[in-house]
């Protein structure tokens, strides 16, 4: 048995005006399964019931926050933050409220998991991840794991990002064990996904520890963002491969989409530098599989990805 591959809404949410129209064209491309991300307005949500009550397609995992607050237009998964201070206006109450409506909707659309966010650390003045970002555009040629430049950049980087780390971080822990019984009460797995900037958490290496400290830990996984992985290996903080056998029993599912020479994820599968062949190897039958393009990938190479896919299946 073959994991469940999906098609992620962030392919096509914000074209439509109507969700029975976006999962019909989904599905008409031959996905038996979507994922709603977090580009799910509620107008959106009438149309993708009646979808599913009619049956032509399955929700495999939602995105918090799904579907988007009141007010809200556009992907907004960061809005609210696990890791923002309790007690330091709304942004932690908001954060428990939306999350909870996403597991509602989820439970309701009968979505295996949730894919979340942990939040960052926050920096009132210079942001060591700003720095380097702001490196790598200056020197876009430069092999930066090699860099001797750059690893002192990273180290000074690393540095101040682990000294300002524990307030934050004791934050999302704590949010973690305040929504953990109601995912439990609803049915549905947390993915928690690995991220693509230096300051968002948890940070890479902490994961595997963090993973196995998680209380009702079957409740909660490991969820791998390919893309994500390959922009942290070309930081040199870490490499897909290792973060892959470090968590690879907590996996819940996978975020699967290429990343190109110039740093643009989000990309067609094939169209980029990883190796999915490698990634592959870790793919287990009870895993979801989500193919996570950008809007502004054509319908064909939609096809093509999924045909790449399909074959490192076989």
């Amino acid at each position: 048995m073959n994991p469940i591959l999906a098609l992620s809404t962030a392919w096509s949410s914000a074209r439509h005006a109507d969700g029975y129209a976006m999962l019909q064209e989904m599905a008409r491309l031959g996905f038996e399964h979507v994922e709603l991300s977090h580009g799910i307005r509620i107008t959106l949500v009438p149309g993708i019931l009646k979808a599913l009550n009619e049956g032509f397609i399955k929700v495999s995992s939602t995105h918090n926050f799904c579907p988007l607050p009141a007010g809200m237009m556009d992907a907004a998964p960061n809005l609210f933050e696990p890791s923002a201070p309790a007690g330091r206006g709304h942004e932690h109450e908001q954060w428990l409220r939306h999350t909870r409506r996403t597991l509602d909707f989820a439970a309701q659309v009968r979505a295996r998991a949730v894919v979340m966010h942990l939040g960052s650390v926050r920096f009132f003045w210079i942001n060591p991840g700003r720095q380097l970002r702001n490196f790598a555009r200056a020197h876009p040629t430069a092999a930066l794991p090699a860099d001797a430049r750059y690893q002192r950049l990273l180290a000074r980087a690393s540095g101040r990002l682990r000294k300002r780390l524990p307030a934050f971080w004791e934050q999302t822990r704590r949010s973690l064990e305040e929504i953990l019984p109601y995912a439990a009460e609803k049915g549905v797995r947390l993915g928690l996904e690995n991220r693509e900037r230096f300051e968002e958490l948890p940070l890479d290496a902490d994961f595997p520890g963090f993973l196995g400290s998680l209380p009702r830990s079957e409740q909660a996984g490991y969820w791998h963002d390919a893309g994500h992985a390959e922009l942290k290996e070309r930081m040199g903080v870490i490499t897909q491969r290792r973060l892959l056998e470090e968590n690879s029993g907590r996996l819940i599912g996978f975020h699967l989409h290429d990343v190109d020479a110039g740093g643009h994820d989000h990309q067609p599968i094939g169209k980029g530098r990883i190796d999915f062949k490698m990634v592959r190897s870790f793919w287990q039958p009870h895993h979801l599989l989500v193919l996570e393009l950008s809007p502004h990938v054509s319908a064909d190479d939609v096809l093509a990805s999924k045909k790449r896919i399909e074959d490192l299946l076989e």
